[in-house]
């Protein structure tokens, strides 16, 4: 309640014109800059994050570094993404209208809105019970009744609503977790950071067509552990 009542504060202190204008302008330079300036070139990628409000995703004492090219810390060890990997994971995903998609690691809920921008739904599973209730009391606020959110061990996917068009995990692991590659749908794809925890990993897309799953390795990336549940 007291993280909910801190970004129903943000909100309103950010509704002046002037100050709304500063972080549009911000988030605007974040995507030239960071984003196509590196290769990101899908319209809807740009424009969710364009349209998503990084700053309320931060805790307030980096609300000014929300837009920087760095991963910001969250608490509880985790981390927000830094802004090009949101969006190139993103547009790795081929997120579109009609589509269904399942997020491992919620964390703040920003790539959640990212995609919840594009895809119909996001269904989103965060293993820190704290992050989970705050993420979904932020999604709610800021209006994203398109995102589903639970706290849970996402290494178990969520079967119930299966199969999902896209997979994006947010946290490494040395494998890809059978039940995700169970529960992505026929043409679905699935992206996730592989490789020790503890140091370098790889990202990788993983697409099924005809029940057949081909993987591609693609850049060096470091993510926080994917943790289970004992």
């Amino acid at each position: 309640m007291k993280s909910l009542l801190i970004i129903m504060t943000l909100v309103a202190f950010l509704s002046p014109d002037q100050e709304e204008a500063r972080y549009t302008r911000a988030r605007s330079q974040m995507v030239k800059s960071q984003i196509v300036a590196r290769g990101i070139s899908d319209p809807a990628t740009l424009k969710a994050m364009n349209s998503v409000p990084r700053h309320l995703f931060v805790p307030p004492a980096l609300v000014n570094s929300a837009y920087n090219d760095q991963p910001l810390p969250i608490g509880y060890n985790q981390t927000i993404s830094q802004p090009f990997i949101v969006a190139y994971m993103t547009e790795l995903s081929k997120p579109a209208k009609g589509k269904k998609a399942l997020e491992i690691g919620t964390g703040s809920g920003y790539q959640a809105a990212v995609l919840a921008e594009i895809v119909d739904t996001v269904y989103t599973v965060e293993i820190v019970p704290e992050l989970a209730r705050e993420a979904a009391s932020r999604l709610k606020v800021l209006g994203y009744g398109n995102v589903v959110a639970r706290y849970g061990d996402g290494y178990r996917g969520w079967p119930e609503h299966s199969p999902f068009d896209i997979i994006l995990v947010t946290a490494a692991a040395d494998h890809i977790p059978g039940p995700l590659k169970e529960q992505l749908a026929e043409g679905g794809r699935l992206v996730m950071p592989v490789g020790n925890p503890a140091t370098v990993q790889e990202l990788m897309v993983l697409t099924k067509r005809k029940g057949k799953i081909t993987e591609q390795r693609l850049e060096p990336v470091r993510f926080v552990p994917l943790r289970r549940l004992k």
